[in-house]
């Protein structure tokens, strides 16, 4: 992805890269955040916990393995080499694995609250009434959990907007490719430009802020018993 102003083709990157993540997470999460709510399996926790991980792992941590794991001696590379490439890393492709995986937990856990707050004898109305399994998830269970889609969709929208340590180690700094935003904003305190730092670090803050009061006025409707 390309641009004249190096300052538009990062915001124009973000947002593709932050609406990549969003939907590959709604079809990841769904099914295990589902899993994680209705399975009645002890060990199930330990996924849970597997999961939650970007959630306490220092950003550059988890890069580091993601750098590995991407890189030209790991499963990535072995990926990209159906395409002649070297590796899946420094590349928008592996920008989307590695966000998908450190965004995770801001999609899975609202998701999971909200499928567990759905009452069983609405399920077994449902299928008492003879609805088939797709029929049941369509007509009964996405709109109940409605509420736990639009918090994880704008959490894991915002949290991949403004990550910067795991985009830095698997992406680097190449503009039109993997500059995103945060990177936009250490250059120009790298090179003193504060006016510029100041405009898209403030944009950033302002986003934040309609970021956590959605998710507070949406986490509110969440919450409540479902029946």
């Amino acid at each position: 992805m390309t641009g004249s102003d190096p300052l538009l083709s990062a915001v124009l990157l973000t947002l593709a890269l932050a609406a990549s993540v969003t939907v590959v997470l709604l079809l990841v999460g769904s099914p295990l955040a589902w899993w994680l709510a209705r399975s009645q399996w002890r060990g199930k926790e330990v996924v849970g916990a597997v999961v939650s991980l970007p959630l306490v792992l220092p950003p550059t941590v988890l890069g580091f393995y993601l750098l590995l794991a991407l890189g030209p001696n790991g499963p990535g590379g072995a990926i990209a080499t159906l395409w002649g490439a070297r590796t899946l890393a420094f590349s928008f492709g592996g920008l989307v694995i590695g966000g998908a995986i450190a965004s995770l937990p801001f999609m899975v856990q609202p998701l999971r609250n909200a499928f567990a707050s759905i009452d069983a004898d609405v399920m077994e109305a449902a299928d008492t009434l003879g609805a088939s399994a797709r029929q049941r998830f369509v007509r009964v269970v996405l709109p109940l959990a409605m509420p736990g889609y639009l918090v994880g969709s704008i959490m894991a929208f915002a949290h991949t907007m403004g990550e910067f340590g795991v985009v830095l180690m698997i992406g680097g700094n190449i503009p039109g490719q993997t500059k995103v935003l945060s990177i936009a904003i250490y250059d120009f305190v790298e090179r003193l430009e504060w006016e510029k730092a100041h405009v898209v670090a403030g944009g950033m803050v302002i986003f934040a802020f309609l970021v956590i009061f959605s998710t507070l006025v949406l986490g509110r409707k969440a919450a409540q018993p479902i029946s």
